[in-house]
Order: C-alpha cells, then structure tokens, then sequence
C-alpha cells in the first residue's frame, strides 16, 4: 500500500505539454479525473481553452500494486494487469487498423525525461459518454449505439492470429499454451479462492461453486476462432465523439478471445440497451459459461483491490458481494 500518493500537476505536466503543444501555449488547468484503478488519467486545459488527456502509469497510480498474483506483470499471461504504456499503444494501433475509434493518440513516451512515469497524450473526447447521452437524448444515444453495434462487429469479425492479449500476440509473442476457456476456467478457479478466504458464504458453497463453473466448462466443443474484444465494455466506456460517433476507452486490457466474453459485459452494463448490440451467432454454452465466469471475476478482483487502499472501497465490496450472491444462485 502506497502510504502518500503523488499525482501529477501543472509543474510537472508542463514538459509534456511543451513536448506536444511547443511552447505559445500554457497549461491553465490540470483536472484529475477519478474512478481508474490502474492508471492516472488527466485533463489539462490550456490557457487557449484547449483540452487534452493525459495517462499516466507508475505505483502512486495504481491501486493495484501489491494486492496481484507473482506473474501479473508476464506481458504474456493473457490476464496479467491490464496496465502500461505497451498495451496501450498496441491496443491504439489495432483498433485503428479494423477501424473502431480510440482517442487519438498524440504522444507516447517511456523516456522518463518528460515526466518520472511513462506517460501517454490522447485527444480529448468531450461528447461525455454514451450512458450520459441515452439519458439525456435517446434518440441521438440510439445514433451512437447502431455505430457502436457496427464497430463491434468489425472487432469481433478480426480473425485473431491467437488467442492472447492484444499488444503482446501482435508484437510477436507466443501465445499461452492453452485453450480460450481452459485459461478462463483456471483464472475463474483462483477467483473463487480468493472469495473463500475472505467470505464464509463463499467458504459454505466452495464445491458448489467449483462444481459449476467445471459443469459449465465441460459442456463446451473447442473452438480455434477469436475476435477483438474490450472486456469491459459499457456505455461508461464509450464517449461520444464530435460527429456522434462511439470512441471507446480503457483499452489496455484489448484482447483476442472469444466473442461470448464481451456479449456477457455488455449485457449487464448496457442493460435494455444491449437489444441494439445483440448478436444472434453467438454460441449459447459459451454464453453460458462466461456469463458465470464474469460473475466470479467480479467477485475476486473487488475483494482483492478492497485490501488495499482504494478510496471507493465500500463500493468495490458492495460489487463483489452482489456477484457472489448471483454466483451462489447460478
């Protein structure tokens, strides 16, 4: 646990600005913005009513350090910590090769000279988000959501070279050596027993829990085929673009995997929304099967990020104990 964290501010981002920006302009504000647990993200406003966004990744960022597995930073291990400059260039580049929007990114930079972390600079996408927007103008949020749908299937039609994390396959490096869902039956095991050492509903039901997410593992015929896929995907991670068009965010953890995984995130985080992105192919034993997985990562990861120092932690507590009951019930 980082006892006192250090944020960036005006002295320290004005080299960066420099480096992007030369030199007529100044930084009039450094706003930072909240709810990242892996990495620090920035607007700095400049005094000509610009706006840029800065990331930054180093530990008084991250609330992660010291609560992860020994292999989280193996850049081949598809679930290590979705976190770093690495992953964030090579998610950019990918994106932009099938044609779905990510800001643009202006700088990266892994020198230290312009600032003490490795730091990137994207454009400022100040449409607000998608989630914001379908309450505000449904009819417009329909707009984004139909160019969404579109882009989604364009990431997920990619034929992937393997299955793996994005930036690491794409950069050459050897894909583990197991199956999609194997590797997500094995993270799925170690999130439940992270839940059974820190909850006694979790500890009463571990067979059964076991026992279930085997069963539905067991059920599913192999597959060689995987799309692009976020993971993480919910109108709170689609901004809206000057023309209305989605741009997605929180890139780093891009990956080729099978396309079930992304319909079950979404299916919860776009809740009625989710009609317009539904996909009518996709396998239902699969669905199945990550549907239960999410739900066990969405206890694990909480629990463990709770013994930390993260400042929304009855929140992080309240997610996990909410997934573990749907887990229970499953």
């Amino acid at each position: 646990m980082t006892a006192h964290r250090r944020f960036a501010d005006t002295e320290a981002l004005t080299p960066v600005m420099r480096e992007v920006f030369g030199t007529d302009r100044a930084i009039a504000a450094v706003d930072r913005l909240l709810n990242g647990t892996k990495k620090g993200v920035y607007r700095v406003t400049l005094d000509d009513a610009t706006s840029t966004i800065v990331y930054v990744w180093n530990t008084d960022e991250d609330y992660w350090v010291g609560l992860l597995p020994d292999d989280h930073d193996d850049p081949s291990n598809p679930f290590a910590h979705a976190s770093g400059i690495n992953l964030f260039e090579g998610a950019t580049r990918r994106l932009e090769a099938v044609g779905a929007r990510s800001p643009r990114l202006l700088l990266a930079d892994r020198s230290k000279n312009l600032y003490p972390a490795d730091i990137a600079v994207a454009e400022d996408v100040r449409g607000g988000t998608l989630e914001a927007l379908l309450e505000r103008d449904p009819d417009a949020g329909g707009r984004t959501l139909a160019q969404l749908s579109d882009m989604l299937r364009r990431m997920h039609a990619h034929r992937a070279p393997a299955f793996g994390r994005v930036a690491w396959i794409d950069s050459g490096g050897a894909p583990p050596d197991t199956t999609c869902e194997q590797a997500y039956l094995e993270r799925s095991l170690a999130n439940i027993a992270t839940a059974v050492l820190r909850d006694a509903r979790a500890a009463e039901g571990e067979a059964m829990l076991e026992e279930k997410l085997r069963t539905l593992h067991a059920a599913l015929e192999p597959r060689a085929q995987h799309g692009i896929v976020h993971g993480e995907l919910g109108p709170e991670h689609t901004l809206v673009g000057p023309d209305g068009e989605p741009v997605i965010i929180d890139i780093e953890g891009l990956m080729y995997t099978d396309i079930e995984v992304e319909h079950c995130w979404m299916r919860m985080r776009f809740g009625p929304h989710y009609e317009a992105l539904r996909n009518p192919d996709l396998d239902p034993l699969r669905v199945r099967y990550y549907q239960y997985v999410m739900h066990l990562d969405l206890v694990g990861g909480p629990l463990r990020i709770a013994e930390g120092d993260f400042p929304n932690r009855e929140w992080m507590l309240d997610v996990a104990d909410f997934h573990l009951q749907r887990a229970l019930a499953f």
